[in-house]
């Protein structure tokens, strides 16, 4: 079996069902032993498990839903002739995420994106604007015009600012992912929250 052959419609995982894994309490290390055996319903359950949380992050990184869906297969691909590697040391949900990570920003080097041109100024704000620190508990019509916002600026500055601020990754890490200094991801972040700002203030009317 090739790793193309997973490259199946959702429905194709009909029999596998996350309702079904969680009855059984089935671990994703288990499943991922199972999977690097050779079981294909194990792979397909951890993909029915984890391929929307893949997606959304490939989209919040490109911002393109076309390109998203491209990079959560090819995470996947990755995945399947990965997995055997996986030793439990840390969270699967954290291994699998930075398997995505690495996916993506292979995707953007390979298109020739380049971290914009940064120096290693400044001490970087606590937030962009009041409420926005964190994310997932703001307003909806608040979080979508963030969304909104994120997927306009340019894609090294996006690509900081998700690793940061939404996926809680520390500036040491992002550095190492990356490929740049420490002073260079923090001063990517500080530029992308006034970009932020600004593109903010646009959507969302002061109270």
């Amino acid at each position: 079996m090739t790793p193309e052959s997973i490259l199946l419609p959702r429905s194709a995982f009909g029999h596998v069902t996350a309702t079904e894994t969680e009855k059984t309490q089935v671990t994703d290390y288990a499943l991922a032993q199972a999977a690097a055996a050779g079981d294909m319903p194990a792979f397909e359950a951890l993909y029915e498990r984890h391929h929307r949380r893949v997606y959304s992050l490939c989209l919040r990184m490109t911002g393109n839903t076309a390109e998203a869906e491209d990079l959560a297969q090819e995470a996947f691909i990755q995945l399947y002739r990965k997995i055997g590697s996986f030793r439990g040391e840390s969270a699967f949900t954290t291994w699998l995420h930075r398997l995505t990570v690495n996916q993506v920003l292979m995707h953007f080097r390979k298109r020739g994106v380049r971290m914009e041109q940064t120096t290693d100024d400044g001490d970087v704000p606590v937030q962009v604007v009041k409420g926005t620190e964190n994310p997932a508990s703001m307003p909806v019509v608040d979080r979508i015009a963030l969304d909104k916002a994120i997927s306009q600026l340019p894609p090294g500055y996006r690509t900081v600012f998700i690793l940061h601020d939404i996926e809680g990754h520390e500036h040491e890490e992002i550095a190492r992912l990356l490929g740049c200094s420490v002073g260079t991801s923090k001063s990517q972040l500080h530029k992308a929250r006034m970009k932020l700002r600004g593109l903010l203030r646009q959507q969302i009317p002061p109270q």
